[in-house]
């Protein structure tokens, strides 16, 4: 497999950087906090969890909970993961095969380009920068060959925090259906947008060959549990998929499934107050980039918590690193987003702001900018 530059690159800076500014979740809580939003009920049950093996695909409870969430799934057609990253993995290991073809969206999360390059052939297609990263679906149904199995897309998308509009949406759900692909949708920062009037269907709510990826990392804010899913209409793909799994983490931590439970039915105050956080954050941002005009070029995501702004100021991969090198401020250089498929802009990098506290971070960088070496 190839290098996973972008965990290679946090897994250096991540937890020794000063300033997280490219943090790609919402800030975590405490367990004792997320105990609080839980009924008694669900308290004891915490209490009294047995520490054994738990259903591979997922305790019912929890299965049940995130059906809820869809508003045309059952538990039976929900399978839970390690995360949202062995979802990825186990789909891609599991729909394709050396002679298929894949269609990815560029730039995506590594993982959802580089784990089907490991098996068979794929295409890029890009979103573009100069129309608020849309998605041409006259490009898609040009790439589609004879023998392509699936199209990959993540909406809002990381790192750009786009969204693409609804009729496109719709239309590449009509193309999939048209040509028998698979539409594999990333929607980990799904429930975080902007605008509640963008927000997209989830892809296994409307379409039979459609898989939703989601976790409880990102618009929850807790990826410490470590549980992502994998909805599908289709439980006979998700019964292979189960099986897979046998292979990697075998089943979830029964801890975590629980308090994966107790985030679920609290889900209502949990996002309120996540969208709350990443909207004042949007707007410092806002305010920040405002500022240095001559620097940056910034338009605020429609969703999620990171976004993708060019830098004006030359090499921006040695700026990225220049800053964390001499202050302490974590953002992610271009270089974590090159494709092997198409062209990706090397002059934008990606920042975060899910986090508390981001006032902090960004006074460190307006000194920055301000010192003679800044910018």
């Amino acid at each position: 497999m190839r290098n996973f530059a972008l965990e290679q690159y946090l897994s250096k800076w991540e937890f020794t950087a000063r300033y997280h500014l490219t943090a790609s979740d919402i800030e975590s809580m405490k367990l004792s906090d997320l105990l609080a939003l839980a009924c008694a009920d669900d308290r004891a049950a915490f209490d009294r969890q047995w520490l054994g093996y738990t259903e591979t695909c997922g305790h019912i409870e929890l299965r049940e909970e995130i059906a809820r969430t869809y508003e045309n799934m059952r538990a039976s057609q929900v399978l839970c993961f390690a995360g949202a990253e062995e979802g990825i993995y186990t789909a891609m290991r599991v729909l394709l095969c050396r002679d298929d073809h894949a269609i990815v969206v560029v730039p995506n999360y590594q993982a959802a380009e580089t784990v089907p390059l490991d098996i068979c052939e794929v295409t890029g297609v890009p979103l573009d920068e100069h129309d608020n990263w849309s998605l041409d679906i006259d490009r898609v149904r040009r790439e589609i060959r004879p023998n392509t199995r699936l199209v990959s897309i993540n909406f809002p998308n990381n790192p750009t925090g786009a969204v693409v509009d609804r009729s496109r949406f719709d239309a590449l759900i009509d193309l999939c259906r048209e040509k028998g692909v698979y539409l594999f949708s990333d929607e980990v920062y799904r429930l975080v947008e902007r605008n509640q009037d963008v927000r997209l269907p989830q892809a296994a709510d409307v379409y039979e060959k459609g898989l939703s990826l989601n976790v409880i990392s990102k618009a929850y804010g807790l990826p410490g549990l470590r549980i992502g899913w994998i909805a599908c209409s289709d439980e006979t793909l998700l019964a292979r998929l189960e099986a897979y799994k046998h292979y990697l983490s075998i089943c979830n931590a029964a801890p975590s499934e629980r308090l994966a439970i107790i985030a679920l039915r609290a889900r209502e105050q949990i996002l309120a107050r996540n969208r709350n956080l990443v909207n004042h954050n949007a707007e410092q941002l806002d305010v920040f980039f405002g500022e240095f005009p001559e620097h940056f070029e910034w338009r605020r995501p429609d969703g999620g918590c990171v976004g993708f702004p060019r830098y004006k100021g030359g090499d921006t991969d040695r700026f990225c690193e220049d800053l964390v090198e001499q202050t302490g401020i974590l953002l992610l250089p271009p270089k974590i987003y090159r494709s092997e498929l198409i062209d990706t802009p090397q002059d934008r990098f990606r920042i975060g702001f899910g986090r508390a506290n981001i006032e902090a971070g960004l006074a460190a960088f307006r000194e920055y900018l301000a010192s003679p070496n800044g910018g």
